[in-house]
């Protein structure tokens, strides 16, 4: 065998190594992305249900006016700005109902703008 051969050959199986042992992602290692609407007094969808321990990404975007979004068990608060995406990020790591709320003041009924985050098993 001749040296190019063993270089290619001994290339060939390296490359082949290094794709069996590279980490693969799953479907159930992906983010699950949820599209959230926010405007005078409520969230839609008001009920979010999720699985424990899968990364959710809630896209919250604002049709009238300048909102906030706070879901204190889970240590989250964002501001959510009219005509923007904003991006929010959560690893549920336990099971329950977890209240969260619109905690910019919106006017009278701003006291009725929240919803609940429902993680199953």
């Amino acid at each position: 065998m001749t040296r190019a051969m063993v270089i290619t050959v001994s290339a060939v199986a390296l490359i082949s190594l290094g794709v069996a042992l590279a980490p693969r992602t799953t479907r159930s290692t992906r983010e699950q992305v949820i599209r959230v609407t926010a405007k005078k007094f409520e969230y839609s969808p008001s009920e979010i249900t999720v699985k424990k321990g899968v990364p959710v990404v809630l896209e919250i975007t604002s049709l009238d006016r300048h909102h906030g979004f706070k879901l204190r068990q889970f240590g989250v608060r964002a501001d959510i700005k009219p005509g923007r995406v904003t991006r929010v990020r959560i690893v549920p790591n336990k099971t329950g109902r977890f209240p969260f709320e619109c905690d910019v003041f919106c006017g009278s009924g701003h006291e009725d703008m929240s919803g609940e985050l429902v993680v199953i098993d």
